[in-house]
């Protein structure tokens, strides 16, 4: 929609998420030079620390886990996350409250006052209305969570005091490249020069490490520079200053989810002079973690397991967790995916723990349909009857809950709308 077409601006939010639908043609557009161009006529740059979150899993969980440590801390936090499951409010937190309809509405209407003809994405446009509230917020801190790559994500117009990568696995590759050097400097692109950088993948592309190193940035590694160890009951993390010992397991299931919480450490580590984190903080932040979606075990019986899980790395991870987490006599997993996934890798980490599939079809342009995830699930030799096709994923997951006994196990995972129709 031109600006011409813009008659009068949207009242509501639902109305303002449906106009900034409509100004540029595509949903993903990477590069940093419309956005730049809008950010420099807004007076947004942050004035308190920012730490910046990619990777290709585990960089919500990193950001949930650095919010809930500062804001323990006493300190005000602003968050910025990616996507929503059920409301866009949950994309913009403020000292842990999710922004009301209202805020957005006024920092949508301060963006577009300025845009001119420029055409932002849906993306684009929210990162800066987030910017422009936390300017206003009397903040402490700012967490900013990277929505695909690094390098050329809007996020990336803010210069991080600390930057963190969580993950370097293969995913979106039409937009990253196809290897896993091409994606880790892509997400090093978030690096700042003399300012320190933490990788929480145990194993980093050589390309990430080499333009820390070229940049001049203090790259701190797990494994290398920091760690940490799993014990009965409890774990321990060891950082360049000595290691923290009896440390409570996350609330958040699953033992990747220590990787995440030792990145999160490292960057507080890295920002201790300007943001001291004691260790009481610490653990109140680590039992008092909540982050949807996640390895998400819903109330009631069958038991429903809720994972935004999207890709094989992600998915490994789920199918280890599942296999941790007692017997069932059946799995019955609800799955719906983008059509770009790796959906053959996807189906290949979970198969052998699933007795039947519900598959859905996710709505266009990107969503996968239900017929071709039958197609791929039969090419991995799932037997025929064992899969059932429907139209959306709320439709399937209701099929499930049906023909699920008390003693079953349903995993719902592929996509945030997929496991957002759980929810619902």
């Amino acid at each position: 929609m031109p600006r011409s077409a813009f008659v009068s601006p949207p009242k509501s939010l639902a109305d303002w998420l449906a106009y900034l639908e409509t100004l540029h043609p595509r949903a993903i557009a990477l590069g940093l030079e419309r956005v730049r161009t809008v950010y420099d006529r807004l007076p947004i740059a942050p004035r308190c620390p920012v730490i910046t979150v990619a990777g290709t899993n585990g960089k919500g969980s990193t950001c949930a886990f650095l919010e809930r440590m500062l804001a323990a801390s006493g300190y005000r936090v602003g968050l910025y996350t990616s996507p929503h499951l059920l409301r866009y409010n949950e994309r913009v937190r403020i000292a842990g409250r999710e922004a009301p309809d209202e805020s957005l509405c006024t920092a949508f209407a301060a963006v577009e006052a300025v845009r001119g003809d420029t055409p932002l994405t849906y993306f684009e446009f929210g990162t800066l209305a987030a910017l422009w509230l936390f300017a206003r917020s009397a903040l402490d801190a700012l967490v900013l969570e990277v929505g695909l790559g690094g390098r050329l994500d809007a996020v990336n117009i803010v210069d991080a005091d600390v930057a963190v990568v969580s993950t370097i696995a293969l995913d979106h590759l039409d937009y990253l490249g196809t290897t896993r050097e091409d994606i880790g400097l892509e997400k090093a692109g978030i690096f700042r020069g003399e300012r320190p950088a933490i990788c929480a993948d145990p194993d980093p592309p050589a390309s990430l490490i080499e333009h820390a190193r070229a940049s001049g940035v203090l790259l701190l590694r797990q494994g290398v520079d920091f760690g940490y160890r799993a014990e009965d009951n409890q774990w321990r993390y060891t950082a360049p200053d000595g290691a923290r010992y009896s440390l409570p397991y996350p609330a958040l299931r699953g033992t990747h989810q220590l990787a995440n919480a030792a990145g999160a450490l490292a960057a507080l580590y890295a920002l201790r002079e300007r943001l001291p984190v004691g260790m009481g903080a610490v653990r109140e932040g680590l039992v008092g973690i909540d982050l949807p979606g996640r390895l998400q075990v819903l109330p009631g019986r069958p038991v429903t397991v809720l994972d935004v899980a999207h890709n094989p790395q992600a998915v490994g991870a789920l199918a280890e967790s599942l296999g941790a987490m007692g017997f069932h006599p059946r799995n019955l997993a609800v799955f719906g995916i983008m059509a770009d996934k790796d959906i053959d890798g996807v189906i290949s980490a979970l198969r052998r723990r699933i007795d039947r599939w519900f598959v859905a079809t996710l709505p266009p342009p990107r969503g996968a349909t239900a017929a071709r995830l039958r197609e791929r699930l039969e090419a991995a030799r799932v037997a025929r009857d064992e899969i059932q096709t429907f139209d959306a994923p709320s439709v399937a997951y209701r099929a499930a809950r049906e023909r699920a006994t008390e003693a079953d196990r349903i995993i719902v995972f592929g996509s945030f709308l997929t496991v957002a129709a759980a929810l619902a």
